[in-house]
């Protein structure tokens, strides 16, 4: 079947065969031996297949078919069921996500892969190539699958970075466009989805290096540790992103505000020049019999005079004052 990606037994660290699935119940019974079984948007049949060999739970089974599940862990009896989430930047600069989730038990561990997803054959290559790590068991191989998912978010990070820093290039690039505050809340709305796939990895990864996991040897549990700090540093990353981009969008805003008032401004200081004129006009258009200057032969070479220079000298004083 196309869904099934790997189904292998391994024994003191070393691929010793590949399995048929029908087969696996029969591998386990041998001791010594785990069995590593990778699958690819499997169909409920090859699920129930799957649920049926290594007796696995309905509940969890259910949520591996529906996928769509919030990062957790959790246990069913001596299995133990994780859910992580994958993410990974496509050619549009936009955020793909995709669900990994895993069965472990004592001696087998099942990934099932959903959505947008690295393949985990160089994951799985490096695991064989370090037998005497891989001797540690399936909580090793458990390790060594989170490690990638976890290590895939870091590039994840710098794009954004990336388009945070285009954001704030273009908020200071005195060029206010409406494009801008939409790729804000746009940038906004990834990290958000960011942040609700990472942060359940620190309970996650906390909770598997505790001591009351029997499923992952004492020797598994420092890689763990390692796994919660790249997690811890991913999500500090993705906040410190987020207060960036918040403080982006408030000078944004503020920009905009002062390119508005200073347009209000231009306004207000062409009103007041046009204004001047505009009165002149309105004395003189009241039609009075009697009006001053009006028999003098240079009354209308020194109203006019009058007029422009004060409107030159308003225009002088708005552009000292940076209103023109």
């Amino acid at each position: 079947m196309d869904a099934i990606v790997n189904c292998a037994a391994y024994c003191e660290g070393r691929r010793v065969s590949s399995v048929e699935i029908d087969e696996i119940s029969e591998v386990l019974k041998q001791p010594d031996k785990f069995v590593w079984v990778g699958l690819h948007e499997p169909d409920e049949e090859l699920l129930r297949k799957v649920q049926h060999e290594f007796g696995l739970h309905d509940l969890a089974i259910e949520d591996a078919h529906r996928a769509h599940q919030r990062p957790k862990l959790e246990a069913y009896g001596d299995t133990l069921f994780v859910v992580l989430r994958t993410a990974q930047v496509n050619d549009h600069q936009h955020i793909e996500f995709g669900e990994t989730h895993f069965f472990l038990g004592s001696n087998f561990i099942v990934t099932v892969r959903h959505g947008s997803s690295l393949a985990y054959t160089d994951v799985r290559a490096r695991c064989e190539s370090t037998p005497k790590l891989l001797q540690n068991g399936p909580g090793f191989a458990l390790y060594a699958v989170m490690d990638a998912i976890v290590d895939q978010y870091f590039p994840v990070i710098d794009a954004l970075e990336e388009m945070l820093g285009d954001l704030e290039d273009n908020i200071f690039d005195e060029k206010f466009r409406r494009e801008t505050t939409a790729q804000i809340y746009q940038l906004k709305r990834q990290l958000l989805d960011v942040k609700r796939a990472v942060s359940p990895l620190i309970d996650i990864c906390n909770r598997l290096m505790r001591f009351d996991l029997a499923l992952i040897k004492e020797e598994t549990r420092p890689y763990f540790r390692d796994v919660y700090d790249h997690s811890i540093r991913i999500n500090e990353m993705v906040d410190n992103a987020r207060e960036l981009l918040s403080t982006a969008l408030e000078a944004n805003f503020s920009l905009i505000s002062i390119s508005q008032s200073d347009v209000s401004k231009r306004f207000a200081g062409w009103a007041a020049i046009i204004g001047i004129p505009t009165m002149v006009a309105g004395v003189y258009g009241m039609n009075f019999k009697h009006m001053p200057e009006l028999d003098w032969q240079w009354g209308y070479p020194v109203i006019m005079t009058i007029t422009f220079s004060a409107c030159a000298g308003l225009y002088i004083l708005f552009r000292r004052s940076g209103w023109l």
